[in-house]
């Protein structure tokens, strides 16, 4: 090859200043492109948290209004049940304290009458230390001495 060729190699694959412009426009493209991805995700996340974080305070408030209002009927089932009230509504029924003598018992032959379960003589369970397994009591020498042992007794 002569020097002219070469000279003529050299040129042709020598990169003209439009393509470094070019490349370098590319490349911050890219960058802005990633960079604009990144933020996108970073946004599509946080919005994701922020909508979990606002469901859970709902439902925290839905909860607080259940347990009011179930405290609410609790105590109007209460009020409506006490002694008083159901008195004056049996008498308002038209029903009556009964008399002593107006009482008939009847006698069921081999009815035994349940225990209530808060009276019944149930074993109280005893509390005792806390049992720890054998093997957890076990130094690692005692662990290597027992292995030896063995070890030597099986030959």
């Amino acid at each position: 090859m002569n020097i002219q060729n070469v000279n003529h190699l050299v040129q042709a694959y020598k990169v003209a200043p439009w393509r470094v412009q070019r490349q370098w426009i590319v490349n911050l493209l890219l960058a802005v492109l990633a960079t604009a991805m990144v933020a996108t995700l970073y946004l599509d996340v946080t919005s994701k948290a922020a909508l979990a974080g606002r469901e859970i305070q709902n439902l925290t408030a839905f909860i607080t209004e259940s347990q009011q209002r179930s405290g609410d009927l609790q105590t109007q089932l209460a009020s409506l049940t006490s002694a008083s009230v159901m008195e004056q509504r049996a008498l308002d029924l038209g029903f009556r304290p009964v008399k002593s003598d107006e009482v008939e018992y009847l006698i069921v032959p081999g009815y035994v009458a349940p225990e209530p379960d808060i009276l019944s003589s149930t074993s109280i369970p005893q509390l005792s230390a806390l049992s720890i397994p054998p093997e957890y009591n076990e130094s690692l020498f005692d662990w290597m001495d027992e292995k030896i042992v063995s070890s030597s007794r099986g030959r």
